[in-house]
């Protein structure tokens, strides 16, 4: 597919905290495209709010709905002509699916299925699968590749794990074109508070107690959201079909340190007190079948695509605190 023919892109989930990071990219930077569906069905995650950017334009159209509605997801692939589905929408917090597990096979699994029946209809759509680094599993040492064995541990990684395989599935069976990617956490401005780094930074701000399951060691690895949405239109863009891309920021950090870094930024941001707000770290018991690290190599994205993180994390993370701070003040 080549750049010219991303015309019509129909994005699931676009209300979401990665979503709408890609509709505002797209949008913000690529003329090119005539028009851009956001299907979403408006669950807790979704925030009409991060896309009051483009609201105006008149390339955007926003509908409320489900992903696994048939009918309606094919007269959007009919009526607006679309050439390209960029699949988010998905449940995404790992202790909503130990706790639901089901919810995120019917979202995750069914959904996907749902949409790749669409494009078995219409097989001119080139269709883009977000996953996740979660699906590898936890690695002690060393870095996970394209290639490396799937070993998901939570019901979240296991629902995206089975989803990634039907997609390549229907991709062999049905000839279909599809390009899967797997990134790392995601962080940055209008991301729901359940998550890590938001969840701290309002709790400090309200002065609550900051949770950090167990002793806090586990590693992750922290890609700025708008790199993200940049990876995701170079492999629309230049990516090979039927390949998969994993992307990450080479930013790996322990919870417990990145909590710790997140408190002095805001106490020098805020005046506050360091000793005070370090007080209220609280450890909690650990979360069944904790992975303890995930590390991702983008080598791939990087040398075939010519992608690189344009945000260290220092500067990620000092526009993700002030968004927030603004926000919540």
């Amino acid at each position: 597919m080549s750049q010219q023919s991303i015309k019509r892109i129909l994005v699931t989930g676009g209300a979401g905290f990665i979503g709408s990071a890609f509709v505002r990219y797209v949008l913000g930077q690529k003329s090119s495209v005539e028009k851009l569906i956001n299907l979403d069905k408006l669950t807790y995650a979704a925030n009409l709010d991060s896309l009051a950017s483009v609201e105006g334009d008149p390339r955007y159209v926003f509908i409320k709905g489900d992903i696994q509605n048939g009918p309606l997801v094919e007269e959007l692939v009919r009526t607006h002509e679309i050439d390209t589905i960029v699949h988010f929408a998905a449940e995404s917090h790992v202790d909503r699916s130990i706790s639901d597990p089901r919810l995120f096979y019917k979202t995750n699994v069914e959904g996907t299925i749902s949409l790749l029946e669409i494009v078995r209809r219409f097989p001119h759509i080139h269709f883009h699968h977000i996953s996740t680094d979660e699906v590898y599993g936890s690695i002690e040492e060393g870095t996970f590749f394209e290639d490396s064995p799937y070993r998901p541990n939570s019901p979240y990684a296991a629902s995206k794990a089975a989803s990634d395989h039907f997609v390549r599935a229907y991709a062999k069976t049905y000839n279909l074109s599809v390009t899967l990617s797997h990134s790392s956490n995601n962080y940055g401005p209008h991301q729901y508070r359940e998550k890590f780094i938001p969840r701290m930074i309002y709790n400090c701000l309200k002065k609550e107690q900051l949770p950090v399951y167990g002793k806090g060691i586990n590693v992750r690895d922290w890609l700025f959201v708008e790199d993200h949405a940049e990876a995701i239109w170079l492999i629309l863009e230049k990516g090979k079909r039927g390949e998969h891309y994993n992307v990450g920021a080479n930013s790996e950090m322990r919870n417990i340190d990145l909590l710790k870094m997140l408190i002095e930024r805001l106490a020098d941001v805020q005046g506050d007190n360091l000793n005070q707000l370090q007080s209220l770290i609280t450890h909690v018991e650990d979360r069944p079948g904790h992975d303890l690290r995930y590390s991702l190599s983008s080598k791939k994205l990087e040398s075939d695509l010519g992608w690189e993180p344009k945000h260290p994390f220092d500067l990620g993370i000092e526009k993700t605190i002030q968004w927030y701070v603004d926000a919540w003040k």
